[in-house]
């Protein structure tokens, strides 16, 4: 990347920055770049509304489930020193796990935690606990509060629970805690040196809080949780650190394995392995996974990619081997995630000349919606799909098990525990997008705002996909 071509992402990102901060209530922003050798790190805003502390270019943030890549790669790490076989059964290294529901885990592959294909049903199960043992409470509490969605290597969905459950194996085989393990192994050979794993640390560096946006006064107001319980860590619940910190982890997976300080993190064999395919539902909202990563398509370039939700804010990272580019970017409200689609779409058509193809280019008014109508859960979640005005509609209602899940999440959430009911047109069957989004909105990472269902048998699918989880039919068409 020349000084040219420098500068114009440079003057893009802020100015892209500025602009839709402004605009959308955002309170602060801050991206960088990597490509071809050359770096750009650009703030804008405010870190913190409550103490009018700026956003810098070095200002830490959660990761939230950009963590998912590293615990992705501390697990490749213990593969590669024998320690762990990807397609052993948890249970040899981890006998305690157990779930809802004989033999249930038994089923599950070391492989499977890491390719979100382990059917844990725990995608809303927030245990709050803190310290040596947040991980080895959680663990202990699936047994009696999650189940399965489906069998092991049969599906994929989203998996926080895979990824806690990976970490638990982790101290278990390493005897270090996860935040000890992330530190050694990851941390110190990328050369991530201003990043952490506690609000302790984080307190004694600049660092980003998230918000939420007031409805009545549209100003954004600090969340009240900074971060989720230690039993979220390497879900992504815990680690913070810099742009530059995840544009050196970033560059490690596009060298090889080979990170910017000159050590080598994993071989590369396991980077390509965390990059190949690993499970494809063959829908364009769920992009194929492979291990951490996930594999967007944009034409014939492949994005990998992980966004990571923390309360009141978003985060980004981006890396596109073809290219050697590397993008990563934080926002203090949830809804910064529509500006880093945005800054992706922009860095790949305009910087790199990528044609991005329209992945929905029309609607079928003529589908059959009966097989889609029922009623789909998911730990916690229920979804009533029913047809009105010839649109698919769904309500969505959290039900929390106890008192604990329903503090935790509802901090997590701003408040917002509800939504609207969501009405959707069909664009082929069991295909759907939101009604009176422009179709260009599913070109980039947005594409997961459409809904898919999967497994039709006798005239009723058997599962719905928003967002890339999987709820599971439960009964017939609601009342």
């Amino acid at each position: 990347m020349n000084d040219n071509a420098l500068h114009t992402v440079e003057a893009g990102l802020r100015d892209q920055a500025a602009a839709y901060c402004e605009a959308n209530h955002v309170p602060g922003f801050v991206a960088g770049v990597h490509h071809a050798g050359e770096q750009v790190v650009v703030a804008h805003g405010t870190a913190n509304t409550a103490t009018g502390a700026p956003m810098l270019p070095h200002t830490g943030f959660l990761f939230g489930s950009v963590t998912k890549v590293l615990t992705t790669t501390l697990v490749l790490r213990q593969v590669e020193r024998g320690v762990l076989d990807l397609d052993a059964p948890v249970v040899k290294y981890l006998p305690e796990l157990a779930l809802a529901g004989t033999g249930a885990a038994e089923k599950i592959l070391v492989r499977h935690l890491i390719s979100h294909t382990n059917g844990i049903d725990a995608d809303l199960y927030f245990p709050d606990a803190k310290g040596r043992d947040a991980l080895k409470i959680y663990v202990e509490g699936l047994a009696s509060a999650c189940g399965t969605l489906f069998e092991p290597g049969e599906q994929l969905s989203y998996s926080n629970g895979g990824m806690i459950v990976a970490g638990r194996l982790l101290e278990v085989v390493t005897g270090l805690s996860f935040p000890e393990l992330l530190e050694r192994d990851v941390y110190a050979p990328v050369g991530m040196t201003d990043s952490g794993t506690s609000a302790e640390q984080a307190i004694l560096r600049s660092t980003a809080v998230g918000h939420f946006l007031d409805a009545d006064t549209m100003t954004a107001k600090p969340t009240g949780m900074f971060t989720l319980p230690d039993t979220w860590g390497p879900a992504g619940g815990t680690p913070i650190g810099t742009v530059a910190d995840l544009l050196a982890f970033g560059r490690t997976h596009l060298a090889g394995g080979v990170s910017p300080a000159g050590e080598r993190v994993l071989s590369a064999e396991s980077i390509a392995l965390m990059q190949r395919v690993s499970h494809d539902m063959a829908t364009p909202n769920v992009p194929p996974m492979g291990l951490g990563w996930v594999r967007y398509p944009f034409g014939e370039t492949t994005v990998l990619a992980m966004s990571g939700a923390s309360p009141g804010g978003v985060s980004i990272l981006c890396v596109v081997p073809e290219h050697d580019l590397v993008f990563t970017a934080f926002g203090n409200t949830p809804d910064a995630i529509v500006l880093q689609d945005q800054l992706l779409r922009w860095l790949l058509s305009e910087h790199l000349g990528v044609r991005i193809p329209s992945l929905v280019t029309e609607t079928d008014p003529d589908v059959d919606l009966a097989p889609y109508v029922g009623t789909y859960r998911s730990n916690q979640l229920r979804i009533d799909v029913s047809v009105v005005d010839g649109q698919l509609e769904e309500r969505m209602t959290y039900e929390p098990a106890d008192e604990v899940q329903e503090r935790i999440f509802t901090e997590f959430a701003g408040g917002a525990t509800s939504a609207p009911p969501q009405r959707y047109v069909p664009i082929r069957p069991g295909l759907f997008a939101p009604a009176g989004y422009p179709p260009e909105t599913f070109d980039g990472y947005l594409r997961l705002l459409l809904v898919s269902f999967h497994d039709v048998r006798d005239g009723q699918a058997r599962f719905r996909n928003g967002g890339g989880r999987l709820t599971r039919r439960v009964g017939g068409s609601p009342a």
